[in-house]
């Protein structure tokens, strides 16, 4: 059962799954999206084994704070000496309260949550955790990703679904993901669609194949190899 919340963006779907109104698909997998992410994202990018000090990640599609979360989560868990930085770009941000009720499915995640949504309820965008920079720019990442100067080691693709949120998936975006990964970097995301995959190759990636979470057959990650 889907019940509909006060915010004009949300329905909650057995009321904890956050589903777009505005692009008609869910936040995170209907079938465990900790797990989801720890499989695509964090195994995707071969983390967290490359993960080291200074070690930069960039993301489409913040959400609920899921993804970065699972990263802080297994930074800790390695011990690793020092700060990782994350850079989000969302163009709907969700509410400390809406993420804060997503996050109530994952215990393991709300429980590290603390500070963020503090700091996020204030307003803040720039947040300093135990081990990790978090700064989320709000906006189209068609003019904001273009206009940033970082450059990152791995890249979280996870806006809403291709065949719903083309403008997120397009050549060019994908092309732009490139020109801000350092050479050896990484991309992993959760879609197999023929039509990104060709993106992220012309754009200069090697991609490939590898199988995905849970129903879906499979997913795509890769790396831009030498001097980019």
């Amino acid at each position: 059962m889907t019940t509909q919340d006060q915010s004009e963006g949300l329905e909650w779907k057995d009321g904890a799954i956050p589903v777009s109104r505005r692009f008609d698909d869910p936040y995170f997998s209907l079938q465990g999206g900790l797990a989801e992410t720890r499989h695509v994202f964090l195994a995707g990018n071969d983390l967290p084994a490359r993960l080291a000090d200074g070690f930069h990640i960039a993301e489409l599609g913040f959400g609920t704070g899921l993804n970065m979360l699972a990263t802080l989560l297994a930074w800790q868990a390695k011990g690793g000496a020092g700060r990782l930085r994350f850079t989000s770009f969302e163009a709907f941000p969700l509410s400390a309260d809406e993420i804060a009720r997503a996050l109530h499915a994952f215990p393991e995640a709300l429980a590290v949550a603390g500070p963020f949504l503090e700091a996020w309820r204030a307003g803040e965008r720039e947040i300093a955790l135990p081990g990790l920079d978090l700064r989320v720019i709000e906006g189209d990442a068609r003019q904001t990703l273009p206009a940033w100067e970082g450059q990152a080691d791995a890249w979280f693709l996870d806006g809403f679904s291709p065949a719903k949120n083309p403008e997120l998936w397009a050549d060019d975006l994908m092309a732009q993901v490139f020109d801000h990964t350092f050479p050896g970097g990484s991309f992993s995301t959760y879609t197999a669609a023929g039509h990104v995959r060709r993106a992220l190759a012309a754009a200069g990636f090697v991609v490939e194949r590898r199988p995905g979470f849970g129903s879906k057959r499979h997913m795509s990650c890769g790396r831009k190899w030498g001097k980019g």
